[in-house]
């Protein structure tokens, strides 16, 4: 819940350590974990929308700069809203450092709240389930893996990530020029 509302914590790895916990030692259910995790980011997310609707863009403008959101940024976040919106508020919990931003932003670009609760409520819910499933699965199948197999797949994983966040660095300059033309066209920044 805190770290949807943008306080950068290791939510994932926390959900991923209980999980398999839970996996190995049955001191806490699965379906316990999970309730708790897709409530917590519904909730921390609702509060992290209000506080961007009611402080966000005035903070992230004076402020943003310390976290790597600068005006550009700003920008590109109000153009990929308009642009994907839902979808943006939904791929973007699956992503850390953007899944403690993206309610903050979503509030202080002025994102509709009915839209936004919907894509929040259905990220969540895939988030914290999907999270909590397959790391309680793996956790509960540990036993039976052997060999280079566990290595190999934190390798693709983090080579995944890494490539991932190279792509978004790489093309960032593009999407902002793209946000300028289109903010060129009429749409002003939430005041």
């Amino acid at each position: 819940m805190f770290e949807s509302t943008g306080i950068p914590l290791p939510a994932e790895s926390l959900l991923i350590l209980l999980s398999v916990y839970a996996a190995r030692t049955h001191h806490l259910s699965m379906e316990g974990i999970m309730s708790a995790a897709i409530i917590g980011a519904i909730l921390g997310d609702n509060l992290g929308y209000l506080i961007g609707h009611y402080f966000g863009y005035r903070l992230l403008e004076r402020h943003g700069s310390k976290v790597g959101i600068n005006e550009d940024r700003l920008l590109l976040g109000r153009y990929l809203f308009r642009r994907f919106g839902g979808l943006g508020i939904l791929f973007g919990r699956f992503l850390a450092i953007l899944r403690i931003f993206i309610a903050l932003l979503a509030g202080a670009t002025r994102m509709p709240w009915k839209h936004f609760m919907f894509y929040n409520a259905l990220g969540g819910i895939i988030w914290g389930a999907g999270y909590v499933f397959v790391a309680y699965t793996i956790g509960d199948q540990m036993t039976h893996f052997s060999g280079p197999i566990g290595p190999i797949i934190g390798g693709l994983l983090i080579v995944s990530m890494l490539s991932g966040l190279f792509f978004l660095h790489r093309h960032e300059h593009t999407l902002v020029e793209k946000a300028k033309r289109d903010e060129g066209r009429g749409e002003q920044a939430p005041q």
